[in-house]
């Protein structure tokens, strides 16, 4: 089994032109395999057993001379002309008299040229149909809890039309399934993709790039190129720097208020549009018009679309829990304790099979620093704080320790209210489960204040309970004072 980043130099190579047995022998693989990875059409990551893909029956190569070299860049590997293919076209259709050994030299010629143009350098000429990546950060209320939402933003400078898509991490699955929305509602593909400094992309460490599996598997299956900016030159992609905040200050004040992040991402994508009648700011022409000329010269979609997932494997615990990153828990039932299983971690879900396949449970994937448990209800308490008359038959009351549901019962609806608010703010931070131990011990004699709520439920995440001192603290010098100021 060869690594991606071979697979993603056999696909670059063999659309550059190169033979099979060049690649095979530069790379240090078989010929088979090199034209296995040539013609797979699906780099998706799959959880089961995959079947193998049906060998294609294209022609391997593909190449163009002039105008016809620069239109085959829109079109797939397996779409593109090779040297045959071009001297039967100049025979047929231009009258064409010479010999195919010129032809072939001179196909060979341009395509060294068109590939030394896409060399390791940033061009800051910005043509149609090539693109920049950022990331930004702002607040949305969701169901009533203000969360922090990671916002992608892909700009096309030629035209300078912005479209952006909202997720709760900046993961490589996140990057993928951002990237594939904007590809789907273009109807193409950009030939070129400029990120910053990798963000959910890989990484970097010093001058090198270590991309991540899954956007590997992503660039090999939609064909683009891809590129870094160099550490501290944001200069390198201003379109995308200045549209990040543009879109902020437009689209995400005032702070939106929504019940559903993937169906908010749906509208989205019109609204940014929305923003292109405006006129160019150096070209005078609108920038919607201009797009056109951006989404005509970006490549064809593949007949597949790809599954912007990341799959691995866990081990439950003795309560079939399986944790992931160390913090998030998915309770996969007793009968599954201390198994390994298959996990699929998309951008908003986490699915997980067994070791053949099979699906086990799907799960909404959770993001952040605090500890959570799936089954915790805090998706109920952002809604019960709306409408708390549901309080009663709530999963919320059925699921805290039963002094601090007495007390809840016995509390009039402001201070209930005020509780639940409580709860469901405490628990955005320090976990449901802490925020509840610290209210049942604070809430004896009322509402406790949130300060202390919010101090006690840390200390428990933390792995520190409540102190306590061998005498009773004396608090007569307190008396003493009061009285000598009287």
């Amino acid at each position: 089994m060869i690594g991606m980043s071979t697979i993603l130099s056999i696909r670059r190579r063999c659309a550059d032109g190169d033979s099979v047995a060049e690649i095979a022998r530069e790379e240090g693989v078989s010929e088979p395999t090199v034209r296995k990875y040539r013609d797979m059409e699906d780099f998706s990551p799959q959880p089961a057993k995959r079947r193998k893909p049906r060998p294609s029956k294209l022609d391997p190569y593909k190449a163009t001379i002039d105008s016809w070299l620069v239109e085959d860049r829109k079109r797939r590997a397996k779409q593109r002309h090779t040297a045959t293919r071009i001297f039967d076209r100049l025979v047929a259709e231009c009258g064409y008299d010479g010999g195919y050994t010129t032809v072939q030299k001179y196909v060979k010629e341009r395509k060294a040229r068109l590939k030394s143009a896409n060399g390791q350098f940033l061009n800051l000429e910005w043509a149609p149909g090539e693109a920049q990546v950022d990331f930004g950060v702002c607040d949305f209320r969701v169901l009533g809890v203000v969360r922090e939402v990671h916002y992608l933003v892909v700009t096309f400078p030629f035209s300078n039309v912005s479209l952006a898509q909202c997720f709760w991490g900046e993961t490589s699955e996140c990057v993928c399934e951002g990237l594939k929305a904007v590809f789907e509602f273009c109807g193409g593909v950009p030939l070129r993709l400029v990120f910053d400094n990798a963000t959910g992309v890989g990484r970097r460490v010093g001058e090198r790039v270590s991309t991540a599996d899954t956007f590997e598997r992503f660039a090999a299956h939609y064909g683009f190129e891809f590129a870094f900016c160099n550490p501290a030159s944001g200069n390198e992609k201003g379109a995308a720097e200045n549209t990040v905040g543009a879109i902020r200050r437009n689209l995400f004040v005032p702070m939106p208020r929504i019940d559903n992040l993937r169906a908010y991402n749906k509208k989205l994508l019109g609204k940014c549009m929305d923003r292109a009648g405006k006129a160019h700011y150096l070209k005078g022409e609108p920038e919607s018009q201009l797009f056109m000329e951006d989404a005509v010269a970006m490549a064809d979609l593949p007949a597949k679309p790809f599954r912007a997932a990341r799959v691995g494997t866990a081990k439950t615990d003795k309560y079939g829990d399986a944790v992931i990153d160390g913090r998030h828990r998915y309770p996969l039932g007793p009968e599954r304790g201390q198994r390994r299983v298959i996990v699929e971690l998309g951008a908003f879900e986490a699915s997980f099979y067994d070791p053949d396949g099979l699906p086990i449970a799907t799960f909404e994937r959770a993001y952040g620093d605090a500890p959570t448990r799936a089954s915790d209800p805090v998706s109920q308490l952002a809604l019960l704080c709306r409408k708390p008359g549901g309080w009663l038959n709530s999963a919320v009351r059925a699921s805290i320790p039963e002094s601090l549901s007495r007390a809840m019962d016995a509390m009039g609806k402001a201070d209930r209210g005020a509780m639940l608010r409580m709860m469901r703010d405490v628990s955005s931070s320090s976990g449901f489960d802490a925020t509840v131990r610290a209210m049942a011990a604070l809430s004896g004699g009322g509402v406790p204040s949130a300060a202390d709520v919010a101090l006690s439920a840390a200390c428990i995440t933390g792995g520190r309970g409540s102190i306590s001192y061998d005498d009773a603290p004396d608090l007569g010098i307190y008396d003493a004072a009061f009285a000598k100021e009287a």
